[in-house]
């Protein structure tokens, strides 16, 4: 029943409709009272949703699991009841029987498939959306992994993202959502990212060239290739002995450095990012495998993505501007990325960025039931409703994929301060971008003073939060006026005529698939009188 392609679409619109009500509706009933009990309340709900989507998942597999790696890897937002309902999804999903796997085998090779292998390993080692990975010995010895497509995958996949953009569909007609990003393109990216994980050759050709680009960095390596066993579903790759890099138990057995290994899995992601190129567009935590000597392995390279030279100076500007505090050239390089329209109230925007950047470095950011975090979160809910800002979608896997390594590190060390681990490096890439210029000139200078002085700038920026926070606490009151509240209210009853349209535009769907001439009439009258009441709303 999974494998049909109604039944899919219908579970998959159903349950991402009662999830979007259900987070609305709680966003409503506690504005402006968050405080440890609501806290409470919050976790239990995303747990909960966590289990139903676990369940849907694992029983339908295809694109289901792959959002769900990607919300399982959120260690620095989501509660941790959260992380660990989801954390089977990123390589545990329930085997197909080795039986079909062998099939494919013999399809892709045109033989048997002991014309090639002395050996094949009874179950699979690793279970994924998309692929599974076996076990096998060549007619030589060499111990490999062998990657297999799953049989029907193509066919799940296009039933699963014709759901996405029926969802897609739903978040850009009733949502404000679509103010902030371009759905058609974040669904292009999407359709065109993960369909290249369906030719394994391509992610063959994507794991050598991050072989070579990063051969010189220590302490670091990635699989060796077998082109002549490689096809369009099937992957032969050498055999890594490694655990998960966020195998804690693993990490403390063989006495290694989580803050160590934290930095130097860090820089290499940095260095995707420093100067372009292919990013991998994956990192969770059963794609990069720890070796017993410390050794970091990166693996799966079927998604990857493409940042240009040019955004990723951007990019690089933004986390410069950071560090130095200088937050125009923040919003300048947001601009070129195209995330700000140049009407945006740069002042505002300059300020919440400051505002953020003192209570990351004072750690206010990590007490989840303070004031300061409540207030910054509700200024940026303001400020994305009301700012020009948007998400292009050509950034929508580089932000996910930023998300899902900064999950993994926080796994790893939940303190690690990323500003400090960034700054060398951003200093080093605004060296080398001075063409010309002396290697140590006046501005240079002025750079090592302010980032010498970065202790002595903190202290007092933390004493002015303090004494400025009860004129913040009355500005931020006074402008919680009824425009909001009315915004609310027509947002909630557009969603809720906007739900009664989707679920009679279902109860059509299925009497017409069932020929049932009752539920036909009194589907399509709901229809109507759902979308006539959802066009009245302004």
């Amino acid at each position: 029943m999974t494998r049909i392609a109604f039944i899919r679409i219908f579970r998959i619109v159903f349950m991402a409709i009662k999830f979007y009500t259900q987070v609305m509706l709680f966003q409503r009933r506690h504005r402006g009272n968050w405080n440890p009990l609501v806290q409470e309340k919050w976790e239990k709900l995303v747990t909960k949703q966590a289990k139903e989507y676990k369940v849907l998942a694992l029983k339908l597999s295809g694109l289901m699991i792959k959002l769900g790696q990607f919300l399982s890897t959120r260690a620095d937002i989501m509660p941790p009841s959260f992380l660990v309902e989801l954390e089977g999804l990123t390589d545990r999903v329930p085997a197909v029987s080795r039986q079909k796997i062998v099939s494919v085998l013999e399809q892709e090779w045109n033989s048997p498939h002991t014309s090639y292998l002395a050996s094949l390993s009874n179950e699979a080692v690793a279970s994924a959306s998309i692929g599974e990975v076996y076990k096998g010995i060549l007619k030589d010895g060499t111990e490999v992994a062998i990657k297999v497509q799953r049989p029907g995958t193509d066919r799940i996949l296009r039933a699963d993202f014709q759901a996405i953009r029926i969802v897609i569909w739903f978040l850009r007609t009733f949502t404000p959502l679509s103010k902030q990003m371009d759905f058609k393109q974040l669904y292009d990216e999407m359709t065109e990212t993960i369909g290249a994980e369906l030719n394994f050759l391509q992610e063959l050709q994507s794991g050598r060239a991050f072989s070579e680009r990063f051969e010189g960095m220590e302490g670091v390596r990635f699989p060796v290739y077998f082109d002549e066993y490689t096809t369009r579903r099937i992957l032969v790759m050498e055999w890594i002995e490694g655990a998960r890099i966020t195998d804690l138990a693993f990490i403390e057995k063989h006495n290694l450095d989580r803050h160590e290994l934290s930095e130097r899995l860090f820089i290499l992601f940095l260095e995707q990012v420093l100067y372009g190129g292919q990013f991998h567009a994956d990192p969770h935590g059963g794609n990069i495998l720890l070796k017993p000597d410390g050794t970091i392995v990166l693996i799966d390279f079927g998604m990857t993505g493409t940042i240009s030279k040019a955004d990723s100076q951007a990019v690089l500007r933004i986390a410069e501007g950071i560090i130095f505090k200088n937050y125009d050239e923040v919003l300048d390089a947001l601009e070129e990325l195209r995330f700000l329209l140049p009407q945006a109230d740069r002042a505002l925007l300059a300020d919440t960025i400051a505002r953020l950047v003192a209570a990351y470095e004072s750690n206010e950011l990590m007490q989840m039931d303070s004031f300061v975090v409540e207030r910054l979160l509700k200024d940026l809910q303001g400020i994305v409703r009301t700012q020009p800002v948007q998400l292009p979608a050509e950034f929508a896997f580089f932000g996910r994929a930023a998300s899902i390594f900064v999950g993994v590190l926080h796994v790893l060390d939940p303190g690690i301060d990323l500003l400090a681990l960034a700054r060398p490096r951003i200093l080093e890439w605004a060296s080398s971008q001075k063409e010309g210029k002396r290697m140590f000139g006046k501005e240079d200078v002025w750079r090592w003073v302010i980032q010498a002085s970065n202790p002595l700038r903190v202290f007092p920026q933390k004493v002015l939060n303090y004494l400025e926070e009860p004129e913040r606490m009355r500005h931020y009151l006074e402008n919680r006026d009824g425009r909001i509240r009315e915004h609310q209210r027509d947002l909630q009853s557009r969603m809720f005529a906007g739900i009664f349209t989707i679920l009679s535009f279902g109860g059509i769907s299925v009497a017409v698939w069932f020929s049932h001439e009752a539920l036909i009439w009194v589907s399509s009258a709901f229809f109507v009188g759902s979308l006539w009441t959802y066009r009245s709303i302004k």
